[in-house]
């Protein structure tokens, strides 16, 4: 499996969904499937269908992240040397030229965007368009809406 890029606070988040999902989840759902087999008759049971569902989304995703970490490159960005330059897990502020609207977007690794944080992929189209350039570069991003221009405001490796 290739090396998944992660950014170290990416990886912290992932460590603490894994621990509470094997301290806290993991066994609320084993007791709640023992509860069910105690009233009984299994195949009418619904609290015992829920949990077993449950239980089988848990599994999955302990294995999911584990995998994940497993093969996760960390990249620290506080540590980055990138010369002003957008790299990976550098936290970028761009703003729209036609609506002079700014925003500030870290760019991290496909597990961990998450647009509502303002993280987005490396493999994004913004963000492919971002990586090499430097604070004062004007990026032309081709968007479902059309095409958007942006112009770097800065960069920062924190």
């Amino acid at each position: 499996m290739p090396a998944i890029p992660l950014t170290a606070s990416g990886v912290e988040r992932l460590q603490a969904e894994l621990h509470q999902l094997k301290t806290v989840e993991r066994p609320t759902v084993i007791s709640a499937i023992a509860d069910a087999r105690a009233q009984g008759d299994l195949s009418e049971n619904a609290e015992y269908d829920a949990a077993r569902e449950r239980q089988g989304f848990i599994e999955g995703r302990i294995a999911e992240l584990e995998g994940t970490l497993s093969n996760a490159q960390v990249i620290n960005p506080s540590e980055l040397d990138g010369e002003g330059r957008v790299v990976f897990g550098a936290t970028v502020e761009i703003e729209d030229l036609a609506s002079e609207v700014r925003v500030v977007y870290q760019i991290v690794g496909d597990v961990e965007a998450d647009i509502r944080a303002n993280r987005i992929s490396v493999s994004s189209p913004v963000a492919r368009a971002l990586i090499g350039k430097s604070a004062g570069d004007v990026v032309e991003v081709n968007a479902p809406s059309g095409l958007k221009e942006y112009e770097i405001i800065s960069v920062r490796y924190a």
